[in-house]
């Protein structure tokens, strides 16, 4: 078996569908026996976090081969991945987001990268908008720099330090972390270095894994050609307030983990002070539009529902794993 493709789902049927669509119909063909065959070998497999709009049941009716984990609530996007990670027979597992179209010959791309780089332990590949503009598919090791300043400027004035689509980027790179939509691993840098972290429920699990990667001495890279279309945040729609939470603590996460116990409380009192600037500036906004700006309330109402989500001692629940507490 090549690739165990790992697609983690929760409600986004419609998307789901597309997704499974556009990695079969992605694969190329090649002669077996004087017949023609898929280019790869590949299973998908579909982990599913306790969705209630169907999807299952449609996945079942259009692609019964496909393989399916249903969890009875929502596990969360490390936890679930590990799943099917540890069940996949492919040399590789491609993970990819449900919200996410694979174009025609790009997993070919991807594994023969891997087959040609060996010490490659994780490969990421270009996202792309659906109208084919880069997304940031580059993330640098959180820091008191990159998480307390714009990551937008230091992008912008040291494109050396901090690679990301403001720049050009030529040829495959090795990078710190590459963004979870679409990310290719090795099935012996996994036996090395373990699975995700399952403590992260969502958001940069793929960080901690990457670094982890590194650790035990495998690259991490970018490649700049091959490409795969995200339709980016569809899978966290309509739950704002609690993914921006979600993020937030799995941030104070990383920190714990990765930094020292200074780093993490200058981080936290560092994001406190922003969130007051920010609270601030968002209340003159909507002074000076009469509160009429929609976009200016929405900005105050997430700071201060970040401000008392601090105050109240960052609570776990008040993120998206408060919305499902189903167990595996």
């Amino acid at each position: 078996m090549d690739i165990s493709v790992i697609i983690v789902n929760y409600n986004t049927r419609d998307m789901l569908l597309e997704c499974v669509d556009s990695v079969y119909s992605s694969l190329g063909t090649k002669e077996v026996d004087g017949k023609a065959a898929p280019s790869l070998a590949v299973e998908v497999w579909v982990v599913d976090n306790g969705s209630t709009d169907g999807s299952m049941a449609a996945l079942k009716k259009k692609y019964p081969k496909v393989k399916r984990i249903e969890n009875k609530g929502n596990v969360g996007f490390a936890r679930a991945n590990n799943q099917a990670l540890i069940r996949g027979a492919g040399r590789y597992a491609v993970l990819l987001n449900s919200d996410t179209i694979v174009p025609k010959g790009q997993l070919d791309k991807l594994v023969a990268f891997m087959d040609d780089n060996p010490d490659v332990g994780i490969l990421g590949p270009q996202l792309l908008n659906k109208d084919g503009s880069k997304q940031n598919s580059i993330a640098n090791y959180p820091t008191l720099l990159t998480e307390l300043f714009n990551k937008s400027l230091l992008r912008r004035l040291f494109p050396g330090q901090f690679p990301g689509k403001e720049h050009e980027i030529t040829g495959p790179i090795e990078v710190d972390s590459v963004i979870g939509a679409c990310m290719v691993v090795r099935n012996k840098a996994t036996h090395d270095t373990g699975l995700f972290d399952d403590g992260f429920f969502f958001f940069f699990e793929e960080t901690d894994w990457c670094r982890r990667m590194q650790f035990h001495g495998w690259k991490v890279m970018h490649h700049p050609g091959i490409n795969i279309y995200h339709l980016q945040g569809a899978t966290a729609k309509g739950v704002n307030t609690r993914a921006r939470v979600e993020y937030w603590l799995s941030r104070y996460g990383y920190f714990k983990r990765h930094a020292s116990k200074l780093d993490h409380i200058i981080l936290v009192f560092g994001l406190i002070v922003k969130l007051l600037f920010n609270a601030a500036g968002a209340f003159v906004m909507s002074l000076l539009s009469f509160f009429t700006s929609k976009k200016a309330r929405g900005r105050l109402f997430l700071n201060l529902h970040l401000l008392s989500w601090h105050l109240a001692g960052c609570p776990a629940l008040w993120g998206l794993r408060g919305r499902s507490r189903g167990k595996k």
